[in-house]
Formats: structure tokens, sequence, C-alpha cells
């Protein structure tokens, strides 16, 4: 989905318990009141910066509340995990902002849980997907694959004998990025409506799921 002008933001955040808003990194966002979430000294946002800002939403609250997040591609594993509760059920009037210019570097169990918004004044999405050769080949079969050729190309891709698990993700997160370029450039839902199936089969497969079964049932 696109948003016009960053002024926008608060508004269609309050429709949405979790939004993730891409918006180039040197554009000034503010939200009034907003509990603010930035990289501490080690250019990371901690555990303990996330509990800090969850202990406060523990009361019910009688107004808006958002929680903004910026860079949100710098939430480390701990800090995101913890956080995934609650954008999935973030309680009446709280209301999560993750600010990125570059989503694909998003955790998908992130991505899988929020609205996604695109700037529609933004070109950053128009470099093209960086990747090994041979995975983004796969990547872009994957993309493209009708149901009837999901086994083949799952097959072909776990006949990898070493590091197969990591080999996986790495063609699902060039698939991914290449789904949000996609859609970015042509504003067409169909790439946009893939993107769900490709974030569920990542997160799946990173929680040891079965690579096959997962590729196909998944994606289908």
């Amino acid at each position: 989905m696109f948003f016009s002008s960053v002024d926008k933001i608060p508004s269609i955040a309050s429709k949405v318990g979790c939004a993730v808003f891409v918006v180039p990194s040197n554009i000034e966002i503010l939200i009034k009141n907003a509990l603010i979430l930035k990289p501490d000294t080690k250019s990371v946002i901690t555990i303990e910066q996330v509990r800090d800002v969850l202990a406060r939403l523990s009361v019910r609250q009688t107004s808006d509340v958002f929680i903004l997040i910026r860079p949100a591609e710098t939430l480390g594993l701990e800090a995101a995990n913890a956080m995934l509760k609650n954008l999935e059920e973030p309680g009446d009037k709280v209301h999560f902002v993750l600010i990125t210019d570059a989503p694909s570097q998003l955790l998908p169990t992130i991505l899988s849980r929020s609205a996604v918004y695109f700037l529609r004044e933004t070109r950053s999405l128009d470099s093209a997907v960086e990747a090994d050769k041979k995975v983004l080949d796969i990547a872009r079969r994957l993309v493209v694959a009708k149901p009837v050729d999901l086994p083949a190309l799952a097959e072909e891709i776990s006949k990898k004998k070493e590091g197969v698990r990591a080999y996986v993700l790495s063609i699902l997160d060039a698939a991914i990025e290449i789904l949000y370029k996609s859609y970015f450039k042509t504003e067409k839902d169909a790439f946009l409506n893939k993107i769900p199936k490709f974030l569920a089969c990542y997160e799946a497969i990173s929680n040891n799921g079965h690579v096959k079964l997962h590729l196909v049932a998944d994606l289908m």
C-alpha cells in the first residue's frame, strides 16, 4: 500500500495495531507524545529498551499511544522476539509504528504481523536485489512458479548437500525483496498478495520446519 505524505502516518497508524512505513532515512517524522525506540550506543535496539517500553503499556490506555521505532531494522533479534506478542495483540489504542528504508532487512516475523506502507515519493526500492547469482535465479523462479511447478523446484533446492536450511532462507529472503521491489515499481497487487506466503514459509523453515514440505505447502 502507498501513502502520499509522512504527515499522514499518525492517522494511518491509528487504524492498525502495527504498521511498517518505508521512508527514506533523511525525512523527519514527528508523532506527538510518541514513545520512541531508537538504537542505543551499540547501534541496536536492545531487549532492555523494548521491555521498558512494554512495561509502560501494561496499564489500560484511555487514548491512542504510539510506539515509534526507527530505524526498525536495528531491532535486535531478542528485542524483536520480545515484541512479537504485543505486535499480534497490541491492545486497544496501542499502535506500533516501525519506520525503515530497508523493509527486506526486517525479520519476517515482524513483517508478517504488520501492515506495510510505501511513501509514494521515495525511490529507495529502485535498486537491484543484491544476492548470489544462483540464489537470485532460484528466487525469481520461486516468485513466478505455478503450484504445479513447486514440488520439482523444492526438490531441486533441497538437493544442496550442506547448509540447505541457510541456503533456502537466503533464497526466500531474496524472493521477498523481489516481491517488495516489484510491487513498489508496478503497484500490482499480485506481488503484494504473494508476500504473506513467502513470509510464512521463511518463518516455518527458520523454525526448523521441513524444507521441501513448506516450500510446496506454504507457497501454493
